[in-house]
């Protein structure tokens, strides 16, 4: 059992879901069942998963959960590349998500790496 309070990745995930829901507060109100929606969720199912895995018994388990975490990463980053194609992100923006969610996602692959070597 890891503390996942005290793992990079997990501190980097927090960060993330409180960048995409200051992000998606601009968006236009038609979309907040949309792109807002889903965008938080996904934001925040990373950190969730991190936290879950943490918390669980074996490494394999733990491993497991990263894996999924960075599912909802790759599926973020796809919502913010509809983002900009909307015009809801600017290129800057869409660029700074792009940037923190990919480190997000190789950092997640590091740690699978670290947790299950032979498993990832």
């Amino acid at each position: 059992m890891t503390d996942f309070k005290q793992l990079r990745v997990s501190q980097l995930a927090l960060e993330l879901v409180i960048e995409i829901s200051r992000t998606t507060a601009t968006f236009p109100a038609p979309e907040r069942f949309g792109l807002v929606s889903q965008m938080r969720r996904a934001a925040t199912s990373v950190g969730a998963n991190i936290a879950e895995g943490a918390g669980r018994s074996t490494d394999g388990e733990f491993a497991r959960f990263l894996r999924l975490a960075r599912g909802s990463a790759h599926e973020l980053e796809f919502q913010a590349l509809a983002a900009r194609d909307l015009d809801l992100l600017d290129e800057p923006r869409a660029n700074l998500l792009q940037e923190r969610i990919g480190q997000l996602s190789r950092m997640l692959t590091m740690l699978i790496r670290h947790v299950a070597p032979a498993d990832h």
